[in-house]
This record gives structure tokens, sequence and C-alpha cells, in this order.
């Protein structure tokens, strides 16, 4: 006698609230953190006035990251339905409607636009920027091998800008380049674990890049991200003691790269962060040791 087949048991559907929440990807947000840069790294963290800066662009900028995100979730439902991890997004489930989606999209890019505005012309600029580059990158740019990449690591370096502008601080050129480049490194980090998923191509632009390929890629970022943050720490403040927190860099990026060959891991790196003990408390005590140098060095 046959052997009956085993039952596939699909998640339990959220409410319309929570898939509401969900697809907002808050965990995404983490990304934003970018934005405290600028206060962080100019040791202006007594300052209230600009903490308050700090906190209304960084809501701002997840607004309008969820905003973007809805977006691109409605557009690309059918083939996310054909991704083993993205099938599960609300949207593509069928919990969320497009026109409720768009919706909130609309509402949240208008909050993020009004909250911008209060910082000052130049943060609108820049949040223009990033909404432009964001867009250009969903509706196309994301098609490309390597473009695809830059342009990631570009909107990265808009948030560090951002910050910066919010809280009327200056921003190291170094600071803006390792930005870059550790962004980058963890865009071809993502681009090699979806290069592992079986039978899946998660977008069009895997088709231009190889295992090999990407491996020697993030190896030559990573070399490059250590040479930028080395020079940073010895030439953009008056103490060199951030060169105690090299050490940190070496070993987070070793660590991403030993997930990324060990475990397959890294196609969400927002999860990778937190979940990650070691990487969690490396970047914990990388960002403490900062804080204290830069406050009393």
């Amino acid at each position: 006698m046959a052997e009956p087949a085993a039952v596939l048991e699909l998640p339990r559907r959220r409410s319309p609230a929570a898939a509401a929440l969900v697809a907002m990807r808050p965990r995404q947000w983490t990304k934003n953190l970018l934005l405290f840069a600028g206060i962080i790294f100019a040791a202006k963290l007594g300052d209230p006035a600009r903490w308050l800066a700090a906190v209304t662009a960084f809501v701002a900028y997840c607004a309008a990251s969820s905003a973007a995100y809805l977006v691109n979730d409605v557009r690309d439902a059918e083939s996310d339905r054909l991704h083993p991890v993205k099938r599960s997004r609300p949207i593509a489930r069928g919990e969320l409607s497009p026109q409720v989606a768009l919706a909130l999209a609309g509402a949240l890019a208008l909050a993020a636009v009004v909250l911008a505005g209060m910082l000052g012309p130049m943060s609108l600029a820049c949040l223009a920027a990033f909404v432009a580059l964001q867009a250009a990158y969903s509706l196309g740019l994301k098609a490309f091998e390597l473009v695809d990449v830059l342009a990631i690591a570009g909107l990265f370096v808009l948030r560090a800008s951002a910050g910066a502008i919010a809280v009327d601080v200056r921003i190291s050129e170094w600071l803006l380049l390792c930005t870059f480049l550790l962004a980058l490194f963890v865009a071809l980090g993502k681009r090699r674990a979806e290069l592992g998923l079986d039978g899946v191509r998660a977008r069009p632009a895997l088709d231009g890049y190889s295992v090999a390929l990407v491996d020697q890629l993030l190896g030559i970022v990573a070399a490059a991200t250590i040479a930028a943050y080395t020079g940073y720490a010895l030439a953009a403040h008056d103490t060199r003691w951030l060169v105690a927190t090299v050490p940190l860099v070496v070993y987070g990026l070793f660590r991403y790269l030993l997930l990324l060959h060990r475990r397959g891991l890294g196609e969400e790196p927002e999860s990778l962060l937190v979940e990650d003990l070691p990487l969690l408390v490396t970047v914990a005590v990388w960002a403490a040791a900062c804080a204290v140098i830069l406050a009393f060095g």
C-alpha cells in the first residue's frame, strides 16, 4: 500500500493590519540607522536639537523606504510567488490587496516628504534623490549586473549624507567612501546567496554573475573597505585612537564571508545582522568604542 503523501502546512494568513506591517518590511529599517552616523561621528551626542533632527530624518527615510517596498512588491507579485522566500510576502500571498498597498505607499511617501521638508530644503532634495534612485533601481537598474549593486551602494551613501545634512554637520569623505564600499560588499554577498538558490533566479541580473566572479569581487571590496576605514581612522579626526577599532571591522567582514561560504546566508542581510550573535556583538562593540573614542578622544 502506498504511503499517504505528506501534507504541506501553509503559514496562517495574517490579519490586514499585520499584513500591512509586514509588507512595510520593518526589519529593513535597520539600514536607516546610518542616518545617525553624522551626529555620532561628528561627536555631537550631547545636543538634543540635533538628536531630534536625526530621529526625524530616520522616520522620514523609514517611511520612504516602506513606500518603495510596497510599490515594488505590487509590481513583482507574480514573480515573488515563484520564489521560495519572497512568496510569503503579504501581497504575493494575497493578504494585502494591491489597491490598499498603493494607498498605504502614497500616505507613507507624503509623510516622508513632510518630515524632510521640516528639516530644510537640502534635506528635502536629498530625500528626492534617494526616492529617485530607489525608483530607478526598482524600475530597471536591478536588471543589470554590477549596476544593480552600485545603485544599492549609492542609496546607502545618500542615507549617510542625509543624516549629516539633517543635523548640520560635515561628514568625512572617508566615511562616505567606507559607507559605499561596505554597502557594496553586503550587496555582493546578497547576490552570492541568491546564486545558491537551486532552480530559482531571484532577479534577471543574476544571469550576469557567477559564484567565482562574486567571490573575487567580494575579496576586492573587502580589502578596499579595510583600507578605506584605516584611512578614515588615521586622517578624519584629531585623535588616532580609532585605529584600535580596525580589528573589529576586519573581524566583522571575515565573519560575514564565513557565513556566506559555510551556511549560504546573506540573502537577507538585515536578518543576518540581528540573528548572528558574534556579528551582532562585533557591531555593538565597534559602535560603542567609536562613540567613546570620539567623545573623549
